[in-house]
């Protein structure tokens, strides 16, 4: 099962790279000045991306325990 415990931290590193990627995207629209509307309809976006991360990311930790666990 050591396949499982491989693809399951490179699955965890892709989220945590998605989740940063969504923090930096969100600091630079907060300092870009926006009006309220702009900046409200790119931070939703970058919710639903966030979520998406740590969805992918509790995935892969959910595999790589399955993995120990079954080897």
């Amino acid at each position: 099962m050591d396949w499982l415990i491989w693809t399951g931290a490179a699955v965890v590193v892709a989220g945590l790279a998605l989740l940063v990627t969504a923090i930096l995207r969100v600091a630079r629209d907060r300092n870009a000045g926006l009006d309220d509307a702009a900046l409200r309809a790119r931070l939703q976006r970058a919710i639903a991306v966030n979520f998406a991360a740590l969805l992918l990311s509790a995935l892969g930790l959910m595999m790589v325990v399955l993995g120990i666990t079954l080897r």
